[in-house]
């Protein structure tokens, strides 16, 4: 039985490796990007849904009249008017008491919950009642909760940024790598009179098919990934999870990143070999 030469094996071998090692960088890259875009996308449109919301917050009962009064002189600026009963804020307080309500009847402050036709209207109508009452928007309630989303997006960000200079020292040694790996022959192409450039778009060809297999092949696996984390986050039906979700235009972002992710390859690889080649 013929065996065949150690540096066939070993080039193979390098190139499955440097194949699952872009895939899986790849792979992270997008995951990391998607999870960024949903995230951004549940951020705004959390904020867009709770920007004409306001709950205000009467604590001194001399002033349940004025603000009544505001807000009925206002009704063509507001969509909804919600009276909050005592009841209605008894339930919502019950799980943070340990005895009774009853003795907190009297400490209540009378609220209303309004939500507004503009954020214009909005801010004329919380001028006015700011004078008597508490007037808090529901946007600026929830500030937390968008503290925290935008946190998750730095991280998520920082991640892809991680990722993306990984794959740059990975094309890199990859270059170099498989230089070496085809040393041999890249010096019969010099001695036959082959340029430079010549020799390293040869060697983009090999970095190329390497790249797009793992480009795609990273992708493939993290677009459902991807979608499984929507469906999940979707389940919740309320909060800031419920809100994830990646536009058209963000799986559009999410399919070029494997496409620059090759370019920057092939370009990385043009000029590792060229220097590989000055240096010989």
């Amino acid at each position: 039985m013929i065996k065949k030469p150690i540096v066939f094996s070993l080039v193979q071998e390098q190139s499955i490796f440097m194949t699952a090692i872009m895939a899986l960088l790849t792979f992270l890259a997008v995951l990391a990007l998607g999870i960024s875009l949903s995230i951004g996308t549940g951020v705004m449109r959390w904020n867009s849904q709770w920007d004409l919301f306001a709950t205000v917050q009467i604590m001194n009962s001399d002033n349940n009249q004025n603000v009544k009064k505001i807000i009925d002189e206002n009704k063509d600026k507001i969509i909804e008017t919600n009276e909050i009963s005592t009841e209605q804020m008894k339930d919502l307080m019950r799980p943070w008491l340990s005895g009774g309500s009853e003795a907190l009847e009297k400490y209540l402050p009378k609220m209303y919950e309004l939500k507004f036709k503009s954020t214009s209207d909005l801010e004329t109508v919380r001028e006015q009642i700011s004078k008597h009452a508490r007037f808090l928007t529901h946007a600026e309630a929830l500030k937390s909760s968008t503290s925290a989303g935008w946190k998750m997006i730095f991280i998520s960000t920082f991640v892809l940024i991680l990722t993306l200079g990984a794959i740059g020292i990975c094309i890199s040694y990859i270059a170099r790598n498989t230089a070496l790996l085809h040393k041999r022959e890249l010096e019969i192409l010099n001695q036959i009179g082959a340029s430079d450039n010549f020799v390293a778009h040869q060697m983009q060809i090999i970095i190329a098919k390497i790249s797009i297999v793992a480009s795609a092949s990273g992708f493939l696996v993290a677009a459902p990934i991807l979608l499984l984390i929507l469906s999940t986050a979707h389940s919740a039906r309320v909060g800031l999870m419920a809100m994830l979700n990646i536009s058209s235009t963000g799986w559009l972002l999410l399919l070029l990143l494997p496409i620059a992710i090759i370019i920057f390859a092939i370009w990385i690889t043009k000029r590792t070999t060229l220097n590989i080649l000055k240096d010989n």
